[in-house]
C-alpha cells in the first residue's frame, strides 16, 4: 500500500504547483546557483516583511503619485500587477525576454516612463526575464539588506520615480562569463511586463507585457473532467 501511496503524493504535489498562477523568482533562481544549500546551513532566512520594510510606502512615498484606482485605469492587467502589487510574470511571457543587446535603445518603466536600462546593459540569463548589468543613472531604487540575505534572497528592485516593483537585484553576475553582467558582478533580473522599449532613433514602442511572437499557450484538459 505505501508503495502506491508514495508516488500518488508526488504526483498531486506536482500537479498543484504546476498550476499556481506565478512562479516565485527568487527560489527558482536561486535553486539553479545552489545558493541557498550554501548559506541555509549557517544562516537565517527573514520574513519579506520585514525585508520590505527597508523601502518606502509605494502609496505615498515617491515623486510621481496616483490612487490605487487610477493606477488601475492607467495600466494593464499584467502592468499592474506587476509595478502596483509586486507580482512576477511567467518565464519567458515577455517579448522583451527576446531582445537582445542588437535592439538599441532604452528600457523605461511602464508606470512613468522613467529611463531604467540601456540595451548595451541586456544580456542572456536564461532564466526567462529580461536580464540587465547595471541601470541608467537613479532610476532604479534597490531594497538595502545586509550582504547575507541579499545572497539568499536578492533585493527588491524599484522605479525611483513612481515606486513600480520591477524585479530582483542579484549578486552573481559573474557567473554569466563574457557578459557584461561579469563585469558589474550584478544580475537585475526585471519583469518584461513593467517595461516599455523606446527605440534608439524613433520607432514604436514594444510594450513588454505582450508575449514573444511565436508564444503559444496551450491549455491541458482538466483531470476534473470527464471529458
Amino acid at each position: 500500500m505505501s508503495n502506491m501511496i508514495f508516488p500518488l503524493l508526488v504526483g498531486l504535489t506536482y500537479v498543484i504547483s504546476s498550476s499556481a498562477l506565478a512562479i516565485n523568482r527568487r527560489h527558482y533562481l536561486l535553486r539553479q546557483t545552489g545558493c541557498i544549500a550554501t548559506l541555509a546551513t549557517t544562516t537565517t532566512v527573514s520574513t519579506p516583511s520585514a525585508q520590505a520594510a527597508n523601502l518606502k510606502d509605494r502609496a505615498d512615498g515617491y515623486a510621481l503619485q496616483h490612487t490605487d484606482r487610477e493606477w488601475a485605469y492607467i495600466l494593464s492587467g499584467p502592468q499592474y500587477n506587476i509595478l502596483r502589487q509586486g507580482g512576477t510574470e511567467r518565464q519567458k511571457s515577455s517579448i522583451l525576454n527576446t531582445f537582445t543587446m542588437a535592439n538599441v535603445g532604452t528600457y523605461t518603466c511602464a508606470g512613468c516612463a522613467t529611463p531604467l536600462f540601456s540595451s548595451q546593459d541586456k544580456f542572456s540569463s536564461g532564466t526567462g526575464w529580461p536580464s540587465f548589468s547595471a541601470t541608467l543613472a537613479e532610476g532604479v531604487e534597490v531594497e538595502d539588506v545586509d550582504p547575507v540575505r541579499a545572497a539568499l534572497d536578492g533585493r527588491e528592485a524599484r522605479c525611483s520615480t513612481c515606486g513600480g516593483h520591477l524585479g530582483d537585484l542579484f549578486n552573481d553576475g559573474w557567473i554569466y562569463r563574457g557578459s557584461s553582467a561579469a563585469k558589474t558582478g550584478k544580475r537585475y533580473c526585471i519583469d518584461g511586463g513593467a517595461l516599455i522599449f523606446k527605440p534608439e532613433g524613433g520607432g514604436e514602442d514594444v510594450f513588454g507585457d505582450d508575449p514573444p511572437p511565436s508564444k503559444v499557450i496551450n491549455y491541458e484538459q482538466s483531470m476534473y473532467r470527464d471529458s
